[in-house]
C-alpha cells in the first residue's frame, strides 16, 4: 500500500503555504527554493501559486487525488511537515480532512491506516 499523501495533494491544493522568509534564505540555512516563493509580508513569504483564489503549489507534482506529490518533499517548507494526514499518527487532522474534502475526497480514516507499512515509503530526512 502507498502512503496515502501520495494519491492525494489536496492540501498542496487547497491552503495558503506560509512561512518565514529564512526558511528561503540560504544565507541563514534556509533550503526552500526563494525562486518558489513570493513575498507575503515583511516576515513571511509563501510557496508560489498558494496566494490565489484557487490555490495550487508549485512544487506539487502530479494529479490530486490520483498520484500526487512534493517536487521539493526533502526541503519543503517546515509549515509542511506539521500537517499531519488524519489518523496516520492515530489523531484526527482537520486540515487534511478540508483539504480532501474540498477536492471531492473522502477523509482518511483510522483504516486506511490499517495495512500501511514504513516501508512503502521512502527514508525521512534526517532533518524532519
Amino acid at each position: 500500500m502507498n502512503h496515502p499523501c501520495l494519491s492525494c495533494g489536496a492540501c498542496c491544493a487547497y491552503f495558503r503555504i506560509a512561512f518565514h522568509w529564512a526558511e528561503a534564505d540560504p544565507s541563514l540555512g534556509g533550503t526552500v527554493p526563494v525562486e518558489l516563493t513570493e513575498k507575503l509580508d515583511p516576515h513571511r513569504v509563501v510557496m508560489r501559486g498558494t496566494q490565489s483564489k484557487t490555490p495550487r503549489c508549485v512544487a506539487l507534482v502530479g494529479e490530486i487525488g490520483v498520484a500526487a506529490h512534493c517536487g521539493i518533499h526533502p526541503i519543503k517548507p517546515s509549515v509542511c511537515r506539521e500537517v499531519e494526514p488524519s489518523w496516520e499518527f492515530g489523531r484526527h487532522s482537520p486540515q487534511c480532512d478540508k483539504g480532501r474534502i474540498a477536492h471531492g475526497l473522502t477523509p482518511l480514516t483510522p483504516e486506511d491506516w490499517i495495512d500501511f507499512s514504513d516501508a512503502a515509503l521512502p527514508a525521512p530526512p534526517e532533518n524532519v
